[in-house]
């Protein structure tokens, strides 16, 4: 709709919607045209002087001059929020998660993707985002903005690239105004990225903290937090509850191919063994344990059924109701491949809960990985039973032919290959009647079919040797887990969103009273 205006020196075309003809306006846009106090003045200085119709006065050159400058800063602002309101999807219009239930804390987990990985097409050519400082910056000021909105009390982020002082002053500063005390750990050999590890000070007391280097090809680390919950909880009011737990963040090899799931086990194997050296070392008896981070590996994978039989328990599927078996209902990564996956987690462990000897779920997982790889070739138990005993004189295998075996599938002579140590440890367990030969109902119990506990009732016996009582200690439950983008719970990725390539996981835990054996010191 178009109108002759009279302003005075120049005649001049404006298009004009009047208001009894105004468009209905959805509720969801954060500016409008009429909504702006500038565009409103404008429009009232047209009505009342600028319209040629109806014989209405023309416009004093003054209020032209209001006129222009209240046009030109409602475009501007119109401008300005349409290039955020595009910069900015994929952010939350309300905070994801919040602490507002006075009885729990939160945990976020969340891989930011590193600058340094990044990649960008600018100005026709392929780089890293890490070359372009307003990129990087404008993507993760987000991302800080989206974790003091979640308000977290526990934040454990990946790929925070730890070689940039700027990026890191950003994040101490920002998040130390708000309330936590922040752990840096970079990867080994100058990689660039590491973890970073913040807990808040009104719901915990920092009483260690450990840096756990695996010296490994992959070049990868984990934190471990000893804190003590300080909240003032309602279930946690009595002085004679035990309140420390421990928080874990770590970030898994990415599986380039088949080979390197030996790699990603034993990645998780020094992770435990770690934890359990630090409580002999403490004389910790049995206390809540998380572990965070990006596993790079789905529900379907051996480290998540190597954790699952250490009686560590996925939080998002526990408030989900999900089971083992439903890997496909989330998703929380698209990888540099395109494939969307669930690789972010995390797992807890409450102190009465028990688990297997460390060594003894070890070997389960590298049975279960020699198992998966003989079943690719699609062999029978008596087909793999037969090719174990290939080298050896009569019906068994020996630990020649054993070794033979493991060799054939890629699981030794490699640099990331089973060590001679780990090879005797496996075949110990595989040795059940200790003659120095497996027959086939060895064979059966402990390569073919070991026998993977998720949940361990009764402790083992080097563990009951070493109860002498009980104490009230805190345990955790699970109250909600969110993932953001939402649209990642129900297995879709959205296409705008772009502050990372994974989803953030954060977890609501209420701590429980619960009773757990103490440990003989």
């Amino acid at each position: 709709m178009r109108y002759r205006c009279v302003m005075g020196i120049n005649d001049v075309i404006v298009p004009i919607i009047p208001f009894n003809n105004a468009p209905h306006i959805p509720q969801k846009e954060p500016y409008s045209l009429i909504y702006t106090p500038q565009m409103i003045i404008s429009v009232f200085w047209l009505r009342l002087y600028g319209i040629n119709y109806n014989n209405k006065p023309r416009m004093p050159p003054h209020h032209l001059i209001l006129f222009l400058h209240s046009l030109a800063i409602s475009i501007m602002y119109m401008y300005i929020k349409g290039i955020m309101g595009r910069k900015n999807r994929g952010m939350p219009k309300r905070s994801p998660s919040r602490n507002a239930d006075p009885t729990c804390f939160s945990c976020t987990t969340f891989n930011i993707l590193a600058p340094i990985y990044k990649r960008l097409s600018y100005e026709g050519r392929a780089c890293r985002e890490s070359a372009i400082r307003a990129y990087w910056l404008n993507r993760n000021e987000k991302i800080l903005y989206l974790l003091l909105c979640q308000r977290s009390s526990i934040i454990c982020l990946q790929e925070f690239w730890v070689d940039n002082q700027e990026l890191v002053d950003m994040y101490d500063k920002k998040l130390g105004d708000a309330g936590y005390i922040s752990f840096k750990l970079p990867r080994t050999n100058n990689r660039g990225d590491g973890l970073f590890t913040a807990v808040h000070k009104d719901y915990f007391r920092v009483i260690d903290h450990r840096e756990f280097l695996f010296n490994d090809f992959g070049d990868r680390v984990a934190q471990l937090l000893h804190v003590e919950v300080i909240a003032p909880f309602a279930q946690c009011r009595s002085k004679n509850i035990y309140r420390e737990m421990l928080i874990v963040n770590t970030h898994l090899l990415f599986p380039h191919d088949s080979s390197l799931s030996l790699e990603r086990l034993r990645q998780v194997y020094k992770i435990l063994q770690s934890i359990d050296d630090y409580q002999k070392e403490n004389n910790l008896d049995p206390l809540p344990i998380i572990l965070c981070g990006d596993w790079n590996g789905s529900k379907r994978g051996h480290v998540y059924k190597f954790l699952r039989s250490q009686g560590f328990e996925s939080s998002y599927d526990i408030a989900h109701q999900y089971t083992d078996a439903d890997a496909h209902k989330w998703i929380s990564h698209r990888n540099h491949r395109g494939n969307i996956c669930g690789v972010d987690f995390i797992w807890f462990l409450n102190p009465n809960k028990y688990r297997k000897l460390l060594k003894t779920s070890w070997s389960d997982a590298v049975f279960g990985l020699f198992k998966y790889q003989v079943s690719r070739a699609s062999l029978t138990d008596e087909d793999a039973f037969a090719f174990l005993k290939a080298v050896s004189n009569g019906d068994h295998i020996t630990y020649t032919g054993f070794c033979e075996a493991l060799r054939q599938l890629n699981l030794i002579g490699k640099v990331y290959g089973l060590n001679e140590e780990e090879i005797a440890d496996l075949w110990l367990q595989a040795d059940v009647d200790g003659n120095g030969v497996l027959d086939y109902k060895e064979f059966q119990q402990r390569i073919w079919n070991p026998m993977w506990s998720y949940q361990i009732e009764n402790p083992i016996r080097d563990q009951e040797d070493n109860m002498n009582s009980t104490r009230v200690t805190i345990g955790l439950d699970v109250k909600t887990a969110e993932l953001f983008p939402t649209e990642t719970e129900n297995g879709c990725w959205p296409e705008d969103y772009s502050l990372s390539d994974h989803a953030s996981l954060t977890v609501m835990f209420s701590p429980i009273r619960m009773t757990s054996s103490r440990l003989n010191s």
